[in-house]
């Protein structure tokens, strides 16, 4: 027969840990950058965008669609980042328990 107690206090303490990785992973940031880093993107782990950086060299009137794009790449740069981080900070918080694709808490 299963230890129902001991089964709620994993549980629990598997939740004291992932908010505590949550809480962690919320304060990190990451860069992204695009254009052979003359655009730059700084995201906290809340995928928040902290900083942008951008080269003057990209600042001309008749290209302003390519600058568009290099500050969304930047962007998506960054994010990639912050999923890959928040995925090995939940991986390590739930002894790698997978919980089949959930984005916990993001």
């Amino acid at each position: 027969m299963l230890n129902i107690q001991g089964l709620m206090k994993q549980a629990q303490m598997m939740q004291k840990r992932m908010q505590e990785t949550q809480e962690k992973l919320a304060t990190e940031e990451r860069e992204g950058t695009s254009g052979g880093g003359l655009v730059k993107v700084v995201l906290n782990g809340k995928s928040e965008m902290k900083k942008i950086s951008i080269s003057p060299d990209l600042i001309k009137k008749d290209e302003i669609d390519v600058l568009e794009d290099m500050v969304l790449a930047a962007y998506n740069d960054a994010h990639q980042k912050i999923d890959a981080m928040q995925e090995e900070g939940m991986k390590e918080a739930t002894g790698g328990v997978n919980f089949g694709g959930l984005k916990i808490p993001f």
